[in-house]
């Protein structure tokens, strides 16, 4: 019985297929060509729908490119006549940077940045805008160093931004950018060793060690050792100052005789913040010795309630306070 089922389900579709065949085109030769003749039609128009979507793709980013056309070519003109005429108010140049990813796991490759001309006057505020995946973490991790473009460059406050060589040491890299902010002798090889403590790349013989074989880590703090050897000129303006942070009781007469103690070590302190017992100060280096701040302070211990304190030098993020502060005061008056 199951057999006898079987084939009567099967002459049913079989049966009911040709009824539909023979319904709609009367016998198998015509329904034959009338068959032949829809398939041409049906190719026929998606083929002319697709063209039309063609053209209608490529008019739309003629459109867009035109638009775009006039700021682009105005950029990339500005860039190529600060090459070759400097022009010491621009900070950074991107001249036709590019970056492209390979393909992975039969995936194309992705173009992040294409052939980017910008330029960027010092002293402005110049912000990058788009949805994911336009490529704006790509170009700010070519800009500080961390990746390397694949084709163009960048110029920040005239220096090519390709700052490592594959066949130097770390230390060959801090002495060559050493001489050229004119240090020499003794104080070239106490800057050397200075920065490249304050990056974390002194020990284990790291900096007699080729750049290729760095990690992409280390890379990229050795272009930042590069960058703050020899007194770079944002900090050397700013930062030539110590920061003294102590934190008291949260009473006006505890912080009054705080702000006191502070001003007998150097007279021309200035007091940064003060929030619920903890205040910073900012001191001339020219006027203090950090042994006779360690002397006053552990002296006043004695005498005050002082919970806790403590001496460094100017961070960026306090140079980079003071000058949003100046710049904020400058625009109000």
């Amino acid at each position: 019985m199951a057999s006898v089922l079987t084939i009567m389900i099967l002459e049913w579709i079989l049966f009911l297929l040709l009824s539909f065949y023979l319904d709609h085109f009367g016998s198998f030769q015509s329904g034959i060509r009338k068959a032949v003749l829809l398939l041409h039609s049906r190719r026929a128009g998606n083929r002319s729908q697709s063209a039309q979507q063609q053209t209608t793709q490529i008019q739309e980013f003629e459109a867009s490119v035109e638009m775009e056309r006039t700021d682009v070519i105005k950029e990339r003109e500005m860039v190529g006549q600060l090459l070759q005429e400097p022009n010491s108010s621009y900070s950074v140049i991107c001249d036709n940077l590019k970056k492209v990813y390979p393909g992975k796991d039969g995936n194309s490759k992705k173009i992040a940045v294409r052939e980017l001309s910008l330029s960027m006057a010092r002293g402005q505020c110049f912000g990058v805008l788009g949805p994911n995946g336009a490529g704006k973490t790509t170009l700010i991790n070519m800009l500080t160093g961390f990746t390397k473009p694949t084709s163009g460059t960048a110029y920040i406050e005239g220096m090519d931004i390709s700052l490592l060589w594959e066949n130097l040491t770390g230390r060959e890299h801090l002495m060559f950018y050493g001489r050229l902010k004119k240090l020499k002798g003794a104080k070239l090889a106490q800057a050397i060793e200075q920065s490249l403590k304050s990056v974390r790349l002194f020990d284990g013989g790291v900096p007699d060690k080729l750049v290729q074989k760095y990690s992409g880590g280390m890379k990229r703090r050795l272009s930042v050792a590069i960058s703050l050897i020899g007194d770079p000129k944002l900090k050397t303006k700013y930062g030539g100052s110590y920061v003294l942070t102590i934190t008291t009781m949260a009473a006006e007469e505890a912080e009054e005789e705080v702000a006191k103690l502070v001003r007998s070590i150097s007279p021309a302190v200035s007091r940064v913040y003060r929030i619920s017992g903890t205040q910073r100060f900012e001191m001339p280096k020219q006027e203090v010795s950090i042994s006779a701040v360690f002397h006053v302070m552990e002296d006043a211990k004695s005498r005050m309630t002082i919970l806790a304190w403590g001496l460094s030098d100017t961070t960026l993020e306090d140079v980079f306070i003071r000058v949003a502060k100046e710049n904020e005061a400058s625009s109000v008056i």
